[in-house]
């Protein structure tokens, strides 16, 4: 994880304010420019707003204490509110982009003031280049030595995954926007400004399936890392109903069996349950001779308990 465990939405704030001024500064834009492209930028802008809403309130929601109906906690309404911002992305802002689009290749309008145009967008270039850059930052902290994209393919945190997601989105959409209103404005042709606003709208719905995919896996649940998984291997045994090891020797002190081929010639002697590897470490004697461990503690327990005749006969009434 982060060094910035202390504040879990502090990414999602940053680009929540960013998100804020460029949706303003677009909406003035398209009213200057009646720039379609403009217009769907504008909208995925505040849709990117309302999404981040979301995804403050899930993690706010996930870090509540467990209670008697939720005993496992709330963490996984961060996974829901992430697949509603997918969602959301996908009718409101990409959908709505390729419908505005369509309408204006059919109808198609001069774009006006085109330095009003440029000039936003440009801003909103930086802004959004600035805000991703940060993601990729906190990704980085947060993957350690795993690769970008199987960090991006595996990670349980959704709520950066989606952020990560829709600024990556809103570079490309501006560029687009960016790239079809100057083609419009030079050429006179209104349908290429509407291409540019279905463009947007493409780059947004794949961008919602992306995200869709990724936290569906998490809302259903899965298992955990597999890195996770296998440090708890190393360091536990591997079932609740596996065998304490004896020892530190051979095999944890297990008596073998020796195996036979068909032709009855001895094969190997092995063990009739697998030996964790951890044996060295963790077994009865070291356990024996450690007098604070969870051996010696039950131990005394039993010694305990024997050793007072109310503790094994008695009745007992929960005063608390």
């Amino acid at each position: 994880m982060s060094s910035n465990n202390h504040n879990p939405t502090a990414h999602i704030k940053q680009s929540l304010v960013v998100n804020l001024l460029i949706a303003c500064s677009k909406g003035v834009a398209a009213f200057m420019t009646k720039s379609g492209a403009m217009l769907a930028e504008t909208i995925h802008s505040f849709a990117d707003c309302a999404n981040q809403g979301l995804l403050l309130m899930g993690v706010n929601q996930g870090q509540k204490a467990p209670d008697e109906k939720h005993p496992l906690g709330y963490g996984r309404s961060v996974y829901f509110w992430s697949f509603m911002v997918a969602m959301l992305l996908f009718s409101v802002g990409g959908m709505f982009s390729i419908y505005e689009g369509v309408h204006k290749y059919m109808h198609p309008e001069a774009v006006q003031n085109i330095a009003w145009g440029v000039g936003v967008l440009s801003f909103s270039i930086v802004l959004e280049l600035y805000a991703t850059y940060s993601n990729v930052v906190e990704l980085n902290k947060r993957r350690g030595t795993k690769g970008f994209f199987e960090y991006l393919r595996f990670t349980k945190d959704s709520d950066l995954v989606v952020v990560f997601g829709e600024n990556s989105a809103a570079v490309l959409g501006l560029v687009l926007a960016l790239t079809a209103m100057l083609v419009a404005y030079y050429t006179g042709d209104g349908r290429y400004d509407a291409m540019g606003s279905m463009a947007v709208g493409v780059v947004l719905i794949l961008v919602a399936i992306f995200l869709a995919v990724e936290v569906k896996s998490l809302l259903i649940g899965e298992s955990a890392d597999p890195f996770i998984n296998e440090t708890a291997n190393k360091i536990a045994r591997d079932h609740a109903r596996t065998p304490m090891q004896w020892s530190n020797a051979k095999n944890g002190g297990f008596t073998v069996t020796h195996e036979r081929d068909d032709d009855r010639s001895v094969k190997g002697d092995t063990t009739w349950l697998k030996v964790n590897p951890n044996f060295k470490k963790i077994n009865v004697q070291a356990d024996s001779e450690n007098p604070n461990s969870i051996l010696n503690y039950y131990k005394a327990l039993i010694r305990f308990r024997k050793q007072h005749v109310v503790l094994v006969y008695g009745t007992f009434e929960d005063i608390l």
